[in-house]
């Protein structure tokens, strides 16, 4: 009750007191007035309002208490005076109070919201009522039945504080009212107020949240009770009715805004979403038991999955590309997410697959559900294969269509989403259908059953799933293809009724895409890059595209040379699609009228200005790029808040749906497996479209700062699964990653030392992460920039990285261990809780091997043993501060004892080969390491670390043998590699750090090998030994590869020879007590192998002649008798190796001055016999051309031979030649036929080796001359040319001392020499006709064969036919020698030629049937008498 003014009732009592002195003499007399008083002028209604908050003032505490006893006195006064309980009275007046306070606001409608002098005067007399109920004056049964008899129902905010301050539980008011339909209709409508109320003013927002979490674990508790307290709520049995239609209710007005969100206002939808609040777990804390939770969502979601199933399945399988998870309603997506979190993945699959067992499904909930669960739940994946797996054997078992069809919308909705979710659905029907083992295969009742099925789709189906079903059709066995025949007419009616013609189809067309916008000229575009890649690989038309020449004649034309005939400004070097439209055009694949309208309008472009150029690229809307660029800024917001991960999974697709709409949808993304062809990096210059290269630019941009910005807040361990998806769903984007790939070549290997830490950091990250994703990415084919022996190398993505990661500079050194540093550092704390098998799982190999080098070869400490104490933890605060020295950052990697196990692993073990090539690689005179300092660090690692360590690690096993073997074949190895390292850099270079220790090795081994002189152990050349290992296996091919890859291996050995002591290449062996040497290894080395890499055909070159001459006269210091040893090894040339004496006569004016030093240092004595006598035959030489005296015969010929005829070579003009083969002695007739053969092979080496400085017309004059000599001695000289005879055994040295190539290509210099065949050879030489044809047959194979004939560009430009080399213009030549020869030879020169004769009928019909025709009289002499031969 107010007093004058508006002043309480207490401040009347109060006031009073301090202003005059009480006139009643007891407080029974004060109480009786007082009462007398309110008798005749109370409001008790207005006194129970008389109470304030509880904090009083000091000293006032007696008053409030007598203000409460005053209260109950009137109140019991009343109640006594109309004959009812106080309590009943209090309640009723409580009521009334109620009534008036939520009366009194302005609002015209019903709020669910007080204002804020409403709240105040509810305080007060919520505070009057509780302490009624403490002194048992207030019934709360009747309270709660009146409050349901009020005019209007109560405010919500109202009923929330009685249930607050426990005065009246919401349940035991709720179970009060009368009527359940009409509480469940103002709790919904008093909840949809209070979610727009909540949006509408910021401040109600928190005061909104309260209540609405109250009133919702009100509902849990008693809609979703579980056993254990079931026995304190059997009271109420009309609530959890009421709970669950409120429940019900609410989730009904959400679902039916699901569809009509752009209809909706925008407060509506923000209501909404207020309410979806109830389903954070975080609301609830411990207030709702967590079965209770669990079974609440449970039951939402099954309700939200079974609402108003209207659509048909029919509608599911047109309309489900708008129920993906970009596309579907965010109500409905944000619904889902909310639900998820309190299940794992597994759960929620068995959830739904029970749905889909026992309900009636609403296809659009369902599908946008496995949407969202495949983005959202990593672990999806697996469990939708198997959930797949379940519906397509119960569908098979039981013939049921309703799995079946089940089954195939779940796989191609979570295929919506992308490969980085899931697999396309191309591959999964192939999988499920295209081989013997599918679930159709059992049976042909299985097959009927998979085919009516298909059948029954078509009406419905789109595009590109009939194309999926023609292009990869299910397997079916023969007996039953008719059934496959029908379905795929049937299907292609479907597509001619969407006017999709299947002779329309791409080449190599994505049928993982569901994307119907991709008209074929925009698949002709992918098809005709795709072709331009595979051409640029093989150099030959693919296949597909002669294919479609011949059988898909409308699309070839009318799409695919369209768009590959797009005039543009040619370039002045062709390039790969000129290279391939000539190819094209050769092969009468290009009609000429199209061709010369494509070269007109090239033409026509040729003048117009470069910024025309931008105009054949297709732009690329701002627009798109933007969104992109707005979706990754809402990324980072939430890479940074904990509380927000849960929100990153969503966030990540809707920005690989604005990446898609950024690169187009002509793309390749997500191709399937027979397509799935290796990524081209051009490792030298990386090339990137525009367009792609500024995503990529923006994309990993994105994920630096989000490292970063993350790194700030928390480490890597916890900083949620945002770096992971997002990296996977770039993986995803298939046609993006070669583009991703060119750029991070251009960033690490050819920018990688000028980037800062912050770089580094987020590059290193990103490629822990893209190995994270590996499974998602194809091979990679590096190609170097260069002409390759071999094909591009093919890499895994793991792989790829140590490509780029060179170690060959000092600034590059840097990069490196900063670069390998930061991504195993941010392994190991992002992935610190995973077990040591998943962690070596993530990490490529090749940076751990990076590191194995760097580490101990820039740091001094890590050299040693790692300390077992030393347990360095990694700081990530340490390791991203931009300051700090990489060297530190290092070896506290490199101490910490779970890197070091990880070095244990022997995929992660650098062994020595592996070690040896990284220092190959170096370039030292820009090496990190001084000369010193690199020496001592070859020291250390070959003898300290490699040498001793065993096998299993990388090791040598303490075997210097292996060692070295490991060595040589890494240097040769090494020297194979054709890449861009190589470029501008001799090959044949090698580290001369790594050279001086194999040096150090081989003579240490060669010392260890004279001690152990007779053992079996010293009866073998390590060195020889492991030369032939790693040429045993190879084939002597005639591939034009195979050829010049062992010709450049054989050249390498010959240089790794060259660079080891002279001496090694001899050995030393005790023949009873003498010491002899023996260069058996040798000898059978040069001969199998070095010379066929002799240019010159006859003789080695001169460093690995020297050499051995060299290390003869070394080794000959073992022996008791040197110039003994010399002498035994020199006349074993004669037989065994005859091509070292021929190199000796080549380079003896070289070669003379260097070994007479060489004797004369070593032991002051002359000169060795048969040393001297090379000296002597020189000397002879040289007089006999130059003076005219006699030229000494002796034994054998062909070595004088050799000296002469290198004389003449060096001898300049040529004019006493033929005077001095004159004045030979008649007994010179097998020295003319040497100097013969060695005149042919000068001829020969003119052909096909120019740049030895032999001159092909010289060379012929001076074999002419010496032929015409043998012709006017009527020597015998054919037989040189034909080994098998018996009589040209004494020419087979010769032949076995000269190149298998020269030997091969002898016919083309026989064949030189037909101006000096005169008509006397044919007569008196009966072998020579057989020797002219067996040579022309050879001459003809190798031109048909295409092997060994020099081509006419290898010679010069001489007007000469057989000058100039032209092969044809040869065996034109050499025809028809033999076309006019063969009518002059006599009868017996037919007798042997049945040999030939087939082959030549073979190859050239004309002169086989010339030579029938010929040698019929000498068959009939054969019969008469035996033919004379020879």
């Amino acid at each position: 009750m107010a007093g004058a003014g508006g002043r309480s009732w207490r401040d009347l009592l109060a006031g009073r007191a301090r202003k005059r002195k009480s006139a009643f003499r007891s407080g029974a007399e004060l109480q009786e007035a007082a009462l007398h008083l309110l008798d005749h002028h109370q409001n008790l209604n207005d006194l129970l309002l008389e109470v304030e908050d509880s904090v009083e003032p000091a000293g006032q505490g007696g008053i409030e208490r007598q203000e409460v006893s005053f209260i109950v006195s009137v109140l019991q006064e009343q109640a006594s005076r109309l004959g009812v309980p106080a309590a009943i009275l209090a309640a009723k007046n409580a009521v009334t109070n109620i009534e008036q306070i939520c009366q009194a606001s302005a609002s015209p409608s019903q709020v669910p919201l007080l204002s804020l002098d409403q709240r105040k005067r509810l305080s007060h007399l919520l505070r009057m009522v509780k302490d009624l109920l403490a002194n048992n004056m207030f019934c709360r049964s009747l309270f709660c039945q009146e409050m349901w008899k009020m005019k209007d129902p109560p405010v919500m905010e109202a009923v929330w504080h009685l249930h607050r301050s426990d005065i009246v539980g919401l349940g035991e008011l709720l179970e009060s009212n009368p009527s359940t339909p009409a509480v469940v209709e103002w709790l919904c409508s008093s909840l949809c107020g209070l979610c727009e109320r909540a949006e509408d003013s910021s401040g109600d927002v928190e005061l909104s949240g309260q209540i609405l979490s109250d009133f919702v674990t009100v509902f849990l508790q008693n809609g979703f009770q579980q056993t254990s307290e079931l026995g304190r709520k059997l009271e109420f049995k009309k609530v959890p009715h009421i709970c669950h239609a409120v429940l019900r209710r609410m989730l009904t007005w959400v679902l039916d805004a699901v569809g009509k969100e752009k209809q909706e206002d925008v407060p509506t939808l923000q209501a909404m979403r207020f309410w979806l609040n109830v389903f954070n777990v975080s609301v609830y804390k411990s207030a709702v038991h967590p079965d209770s939770l669990q079974q609440f969502f449970r039951h939402t979601l099954t309700e939200v999955l079974t609402y108003n199933p209207l659509l048909k399945v029919s509608d599911a399988i047109h309309m489900q590309k708008e129920w993906s998870f970009t596309r579907t309603c965010s109500l409905l997506t944000t619904l889902f997410r909310k639900l998820f979190v309190s299940f794992g993945a597994k759960e929620l699959i068995s959830q739904l697959q029970q749905v889909l067992e026992t309900h009636e499904v609403n296809w659009q909930h369902v599908l946008s559900c496995v949407s969202t669960l495949a983005v959202c739940q990593a672990e999806a994946e697996q469990l939708f294969k198997d959930l797949l797996s379940h519906l397509l054997i119960k569908a098979f078992e039981n013939y049921d269509m309703e799995n079946m069809i089940t089954a195939f919308l779940v796989a191609r909705q979570a295929a919506l989403e992308g490969p980085a979710v899931f697999m396309p659905y191309s591959e999964w029907f192939k999988a499920s259908f295209g081989n013997a083992g599918g679930h159709h295969g059992s049976s042909k009742k299985a097959l009927v059953f998979l085919f009516e099925f298909l059948s029954e789709l078509v009406p419905f189906e789109t595009a590109p799933y009939l194309k999926v079903h023609i292009m990869y059709p299910p397997f079916v066995p023969t007996k039953h293809r008719s059934l496959l025949l029908e379905y795929i007419t049937l299907a292609k009616t479907r597509l001619a009724d969407l006017k999709v013609a299947i002779e329309d189809m791409g080449l190599y067309e994505d049928l993982s895409s569901t994307d119907e916008s991709v008209q074929p000229q925009g698949q002709a575009l992918r098809d005709v890059e795709k072709a331009l890649q595979i051409f640029e690989n093989t150099r030959k038309i693919p296949t597909s595209v002669i294919e479609a020449s011949i059988f898909r004649r409308p699309y070839y034309t009318s799409w695919f040379l369209p768009a590959l005939l797009r005039p543009r400004v040619l370039p002045k070097t062709p390039d790969v699609r000129m290279a391939f439209i000539d190819s094209l055009k050769r092969a009468d694949k290009i009609p000429s009228n199209l061709y010369s309208t494509y070269m007109q309008a090239c033409h026509s472009m040729r003048e117009k200005m470069l910024q025309d150029e931008t105009e054949v690229e297709p732009s690329h809307s701002k627009e798109p790029v933007e969104q992109l660029k707005a979706e990754l800024a809402e990324l980072r917001m939430l890479s940074v808040d904990q509380a927000k991960y849960e929100e990153v999974p969503a966030q990540i697709a809707v920005i690989s749906d604005r990446l898609t709409s950024v690169l187009g949808h002509g793309s390749d993304e997500s191709e399937t497996a027979a397509l799935n062809s290796p990524i081209q990096v051009d490792i030298s210059a990386p090339r990137l479209e525009r367009c792609h290269q500024s995503v990529v630019d923006l994309l990993l941009t994105s994920f630096c700062q989000n490292l970063i910005a993350a790194s700030y807040f928390h480490p890597p361990d916890r900083q949620g699964p945002c770096l992971s998806l997002f990296v996977k769903m770039i993986c995803g984007h298939r046609n993006l990653l070669p583009a991703l790939l060119g750029r991070l070549c251009q960033l690490i290997y050819h920018q990688g030392p000028s980037l800062d830490d912050a770089h580094i950091l987020g590059l290193a990250a990103f490629v822990i992460h893209l190995s994270e994703s590996r499974a998602l990415i194809p091979e990679v084919e590096a190609s170097f920039g260069i002409s390759q022996l071999v094909p591009e190398k093919v890499f895994s993505v793991s792989e790829y990285w140590n490509c780029l990661l060179v170690c060959r500079t000092e600034e590059s050194f840097a990069f490196c261990m900063r670069f390998c540093t930061a991504a195993a550092s941010y392994l190991m704390c992002k992935f610190s809780s995973y077990s040591q098998e998943d962690l070596c799982a993530l990490i490529p190999p090749s940076l751990v091997k990076k590191l194995q080098y760097l580490v101990p070869r820039l740091c001094l400490e890590a050299r040693g043993i790692p300390c077992e104490e030393a347990r360095t933890e990694l700081i990530w605060s340490s390791l991203s501060c931009p300051s700090l020295n990489y060297k530190r950052a290092s070896l506290c990697l490199w101490k910490q004892t779970r890197f070091q196990e990880l070095l244990k692993e022997k995929a992660f073990q650098l062994s020595f080969r592996e070690w040896l090539l990284l220092e190959l690689e170096v370039y030292p005179e820009k090496d990190i390491l001084s000369a010193s300092e690199r020496q001592d660090f070859h020291y250390w690692a070959i003898y300290q670390w490699y040498l001793p360590a065993p096998s299993a690690s990388g090791g040598c096993d303490g075997d210097l043998e292996k060692a070295c073997a490991i060595v040589i074949n890494t240097i040769l190895d090494y020297s194979q590699r054709s890449d861009l390292g190589s470029c501008g850099q001799s090959k044949m270079s090698v580290s001369p750090g790594i050279l001086c220790k194999l040096q150090e090795m081989v003579l240490e081994l060669g010392c260890r090998q004279k001690l152990l002189s007779g053992c079996l152990d010293a009866q073998r050349h390590f060195l020889f030994e492991v030369l032939r290992e790693r040429l045993k296996d190879r084939k002597h091919g005639f591939a034009l590869s195979e050829q010049l890859w062992r010709q450049q291996e054989l050249l390498l050995h010959r240089r790794v020879l060259v660079g080891l002591p002279a001496s090694t290449l001899l050995r030393t062996c005790q023949k009873g007590k003498k010491t002899v040497l023996d260069c058996e290894d040798f000898f059978h080395f040069v001969i199998s192998e070095l010379r066929n890499v002799c240019s010159r055909g006859y003789a080695l070159s001169y460093d690995i002649t020297a050499h051995f001459f060299r290390g003869l006269l070394n080794a000959s210091l073992d022996c008791e008798e040197p110039a003994e040893g010399v002498n035994d090894v020199l006349t074993a040339c004669q037989t065994k190796c005859p091509i070292v004496l021929f190199s000796a006569a080549l380079w003896w004016p070289r070669l003379e001055p260097v070994l007479c030093s060489q004797w004369k240092r070593l032991f002051g004595a002359p000169l060795p016999e048969e040393l001297e006598r090379l000296r002597e035959w020189q000397s002879s030489a040289v007089s006999f051309l130059s003076s005219g005296t006699a030229f000494p015969l002796s034994d054998p010929p062909w070595i004088l031979a050799a000296f002469l005829h290198c004389t003449v070579q060096q001898q300049s003009p040529h004019r006493r030649e033929r005077n001095a083969l004159k004045r030979l002695g008649t007994d010179a007739e097998q020295l003319l036929v040497s100097l013969l053969f060695f005149s042919l092979m000068d001829l020969i080496s003119a052909k096909i080796a120019p740049k030895e400085g032999v001159d092909f017309q010289t060379s012929l004059e001076w074999s002419l001359e010496i032929l015409q000599c043998l012709e006017e001695r009527d020597t015998s000289w054919p037989l040189l040319f034909h080994s098998a005879e018996e009589d040209a055994r004494k020419y087979h040295v010769l032949r076995s001392a000269s190149s298998d190539r020269h030997i091969r290509l002898l016919p083309v210099a026989f064949y030189s020499l037909t101006p000096c065949f005169h008509h006397e050879l044919l007569t008196r030489e009966q072998t020579f006709l057989y020797v002219a044809l067996d040579l022309y047959i050879q001459l003809l194979q190798l031109f048909v064969e295409g092997k060994d004939l020099p081509q006419s560009d290898q010679v010069g430009n001489s007007s000469d036919p057989m000058d100039n080399g032209d092969p044809l213009e040869v065996i034109s030549t050499a025809r028809r020698f033999l076309l006019a020869a063969i009518p002059r030879c006599p009868a017996q020169s037919f007798g042997n030629i049945r040999l030939l004769l087939a082959t030549c009928e073979e190859l050239d019909p004309e002169l086989g049937a010339t030579l029938l025709h010929f040698s019929k009289p000498a068959a009939a002499m054969e019969l008469e008498e035996e033919p004379i031969l020879f």
